[in-house]
């Protein structure tokens, strides 16, 4: 598809809080109307209001300057997040806090949803990338963003383009949030039936798993295609059931060689540094294999796997976890300490019971997760026709 490549300072306005706007007049507060926005707070395409920070409506409506509108495209573009991005879908709720600014869309030149969808591309990022200053803080300067380029088709190709991206983006949201939802309902079921566990037998996780870990991958071994091979970065993406997409690779031939590959519904935990992120081997995702020292993995015997994916889950599982990790600059987990975590152990009519109930629940689950990964595909190829 041709078409011509424009400024983004030419087709939108780009800004971000001033200093001085932020040490006169931002003051955080907890019953703060407006949401202050964050770098925290942008994250994979998406708004993560998990943690923010609020202002009172009468600073935001004081600051218009730095006040977010329907439409407005926030771009982070300093320190090691930079490049992450969301479009606003509603008016007076949202303001700007540091180290993100503002794209406002001129709509008579360029679609929002459109351009949020270049702005979220490989092409963008890589473009982001070429223009960074810095080493210890990387930064991309205000005015070095609006120099970047952007496809500008004619108004009703763009349209058209992001109606088809709408569509996939909307789906993939809706399985997470249900997805969410059923989470949530597990950590509910899991809870209520340990919580009558009392008279139950009490046993060490090595007597009903196996705890090891991977062979060594060196650095060379990596290729740019074959077996996917993960990190523990990526498995803590898996573990909130996001796709990683900065996978390495090693060879088929060499993934022949190894032992301890992964299995369908083995559990996989981060043990170093970023500790207890907990993935289970979902089928569609193999073969794929794993890092070792960060990544421990844990093989339940037959008829336990749900059981302890969701004890792992629950916040006695989190606890445990966090009582047994050493070290103080780089924190860690260790196989010995896991194949002493202690838990309740239902009867077998009783576990038999309890998978009829969880079973299907994460199948449905995993099913989602399928689809969102199947339709990010697709959205993928669509990008990279017209981009």
């Amino acid at each position: 598809m041709k078409f011509e490549w424009k400024p983004l300072g030419e087709i939108a306005e780009v800004t971000k809080l001033a200093g001085f706007e932020f040490t006169k007049y931002i003051n955080y507060i907890e019953d703060g109307e407006i949401i202050a926005l964050r770098a925290l707070n942008i994250r994979r395409g998406e708004l993560d209001l998990s943690n923010v920070k609020r202002i009172s409506k009468k600073i935001s409506e004081k600051l218009s300057r730095s006040k977010i509108n329907r439409n407005d495209i926030l771009l982070t573009y300093t320190g090691n997040s930079y490049g992450n991005c969301a479009i606003i879908d509603e008016s007076d709720k949202y303001h700007l806090a540091p180290n993100v600014c503002k794209i406002v869309p001129n709509q008579k030149l360029i679609d929002p949803y459109f351009l949020y969808c270049y702005i979220n591309s490989t092409g963008f990022h890589k473009q982001m990338k070429n223009n960074v200053s810095g080493s210890a803080q990387p930064t991309i300067p205000m005015k070095a963003i609006r120099t970047l380029t952007i496809p500008v088709p004619k108004i009703n190709v763009q349209k058209n383009i992001s109606k088809k991206i709408k569509l996939l983006d909307r789906k993939v949201r809706e399985n997470k949030k249900l997805n969410d939802n059923l989470t949530s309902l597990l950590d509910c079921i899991f809870n209520n039936f340990y919580q009558y566990a009392n008279n139950e037998l009490s046993t060490k996780f090595e007597t009903i798993a196996e705890i090891g870990s991977s062979n060594r991958i060196f650095a060379k071994e990596y290729k740019n295609v074959g077996i996917p091979f993960l990190r523990g970065k990526e498995i803590s993406l898996l573990s909130q059931g996001v796709m990683p997409t900065d996978t390495l690779f090693i060879s088929s031939e060499r993934y022949q060689e190894l032992k301890n590959v992964p299995n369908e519904r083995d559990i996989l935990i981060t043990s170093v540094g970023t500790i207890g992120n907990i993935y289970q081997v979902e089928k569609f995702r193999l073969p794929f294999y794993y890092k070792d020292g960060n990544v421990i993995r844990i093989t339940p015997k037959k008829g336990f796997e749900n059981y302890i994916y969701l004890w792992l889950n629950s916040k006695l599982g989190k606890e445990a976890i966090v009582a047994s990790t050493i070290g103080s600059t780089q924190k860690a987990l260790t196989i010995s300490a896991i194949k002493k975590f202690e838990l309740l152990i239902p009867n077998s009519h009783k576990l038999e019971k309890f998978n009829d109930v969880v079973g299907p629940i994460i199948n449905l689950i995993q099913q989602n997760h399928k689809e969102s990964e199947d339709l990010q595909e697709v959205k993928s190829t669509l990008l990279k026709r017209y981009f």
